[in-house]
């Protein structure tokens, strides 16, 4: 199979029509669930995507080395290339790394500005122009509205979609079924995504749909084995 074919059979594609065409530039995305569920395999899930399509992703990590993400990026494409029969490996793999950037921020010293300076550098001296920006390991329980429009000015000024990853806890969820900490912050992120463990492997379930009223069922999963996104 040819990238361009496992692009458009990607169960993505399913994502992208359950959330009307996708996040979109200017927009925020969080995938939220407990801790060791997948949030990070979904999200490399997104950016190889993107790769495949030619699009840029800068994935940006607070709580992870460098080889630490390189080697997951490593595992679950080759679990994908392996899975479709991917013709032409290198060259695939090769397309992957080009087009996607991998930063990460140690000791706390993550700031909004910081993402933006290095966006900005990316774009203007090494001509990598994100389409899509992904943040993990950003403190949701500490965050405020100020941070997340901050995050949303980022991504409108940039043209990017940005997706976030959010810890979820114990307790009843807001009015929307939005669960903490994101119930206080839902105003400002247009897709929320969450993702349950269940028998049979984790289940992904839509939350929030931009402004649509009706939210669609997902029919998706995370394979346990694979960490590949799989139709249910």
């Amino acid at each position: 199979m040819y990238s361009k074919e496992l692009n458009e059979r990607n169960p993505l594609r399913l994502f992208e029509h359950s959330i009307h065409g996708g996040l979109g530039p200017g927009n925020i995305g969080v995938v939220v669930a407990r801790h060791g569920i997948g949030k990070t395999a979904f999200l490399v899930g997104i950016a190889l995507d993107e790769a495949m399509r030619g699009r840029k992703t800068v994935h940006v990590s607070l709580d992870k080395t460098v080889d630490h993400m390189r080697e997951f990026y490593d595992e679950i494409f080759m679990d994908l290339a392996h899975s479709a029969q991917l013709e032409d490996l290198a060259s695939a793999r090769l397309e992957m790394e080009r087009n996607r950037m991998i930063h990460t921020y140690t000791g706390k010293s993550f700031t909004i500005p910081k993402l933006r300076h290095s966006i900005n550098f990316l774009k203007e001296y090494a001509h990598f122009d994100a389409a899509c920006v992904i943040v993990e390991g950003f403190d949701f329980d500490r965050a405020t509205m100020e941070d997340m429009e901050a995050f949303q000015q980022l991504a409108v000024d940039f043209n990017v979609e940005m997706w976030m990853s959010a810890v979820t806890h114990r307790g009843a969820p807001n009015d929307h079924g939005i669960p903490a900490p994101l119930a206080k912050l839902d105003s400002a992120i247009a897709v929320i995504v969450q993702m349950t463990d269940e028998s049979g492997g984790v289940h992904l379930s839509l939350l929030k749909d931009h402004n649509n009223p009706d939210v669609a069922k997902l029919t998706l999963a995370l394979d346990p084995n694979t960490m590949l996104l799989v139709k249910k």
